[in-house]
């Protein structure tokens, strides 16, 4: 048994106060789901524990000035439900149902997904192509940062000393874009996937491309943003051969980690073969205006 002392502060400037005066000793608490896994794993041991539930004004979903902002306390279930949601960012709701199962989905919350920090989760791919962005609070003010630049390392992420991720702001595809997110099952429906990967793409009218973003999960210790694919296909036709050239480039820039899901090399094959297939089939889901 892990002795720790449990805190349900009823506002922001509370937790504030509490992770100022307990420091490393203190971990942050949403939904639990991450937290009392590592816990019970003895992966973590903190002497206190700050569960933010009671912290009014953190469980919104709102339009924001270029998409939709969503509070921390979310559960990702409310995400994958919410009309709104599904209305502006259908990719994230997706994204979002795919993770786990309703019972988790129940429990889990945005906020407390996003700074596990695990490379393997389902909507950190979606987010980032999307351009998603946080902010990150403390007693001092806000931050605002790109999540692709959130991710630091293997369940690394750059929440600093006294912040508390409060809201993700996500963007609209951009009008008349195409998107989708694939996942590699080879095992259950609720597991990890082997490979993820999320793709907008954006057309001419002469089917050239004219923008691309294309995130790939669970091949790395972060999501992959997949930089060199995306240069390659931007301002050339979306043939099959164009497509076929541009995730050839994909295995060079990840980097999986070997467990019972797959070999790396197993993984580095999978990738380039989602990739192509998640810009397939967002050029699919184009509707021309």
């Amino acid at each position: 048994m892990i002795d720790f002392q449990y805190h349900t502060p009823n506002t922001l400037e509370e937790v504030f106060d509490l992770l100022n005066t307990y420091g490393e000793d203190a971990r942050v608490m949403a939904g639990g789901t991450a937290l009392v896994i590592q816990m019970k794993q003895r992966l973590l041991q903190p002497e206190h524990v700050i569960n933010l539930r009671k912290i009014a004004g953190l469980s919104g979903i709102n339009k924001s000035e270029d998409g939709i902002q969503i509070g921390s306390l979310c559960t990702q279930r409310a995400v994958e439900t919410d009309p709104l949601v599904s209305e502006i960012v259908p990719l994230v709701a997706n994204a979002y149902g795919r993770i786990a199962t309703p019972r988790i989905r129940h429990m889990a919350t945005v906020g407390g997904g996003l700074v596990h920090g695990d490379p393997s989760q389902d909507p950190p791919p979606s987010l980032i192509a999307l351009g998603a962005r946080v902010i990150l609070t403390s007693d001092s003010g806000e931050r605002e940062l790109m999540l692709e630049d959130f991710y630091l390392d293997y369940y690394e992420t750059d929440v600093r000393e006294g912040e508390v991720l409060t809201a993700l702001i996500v963007p609209a595809a951009p009008i008349g874009s195409g998107t989708a997110y694939l996942k590699f099952l080879p095992r259950t429906a609720d597991d990890y996937a082997t490979v993820s990967a999320a793709a907008v793409v954006c057309r001419a009218s002469d089917n050239m491309c004219e923008d691309l973003k294309l995130v790939l999960g669970s091949v790395g210790v972060t999501p992959i943003r997949a930089v060199e694919a995306e240069q390659r296909l931007i301002g050339k036709s979306l043939t099959d051969e164009n497509i076929r050239a541009a995730v050839a480039t994909v295995k060079a820039v990840v980097d999986p980690l070997e467990d019972y899901r797959g070999s790396a090399d197993y993984k580095r094959d999978m990738a380039e073969v989602f990739a192509r297939r998640a810009i397939e089939r967002a050029v699919e889901n184009i509707v021309d205006i």
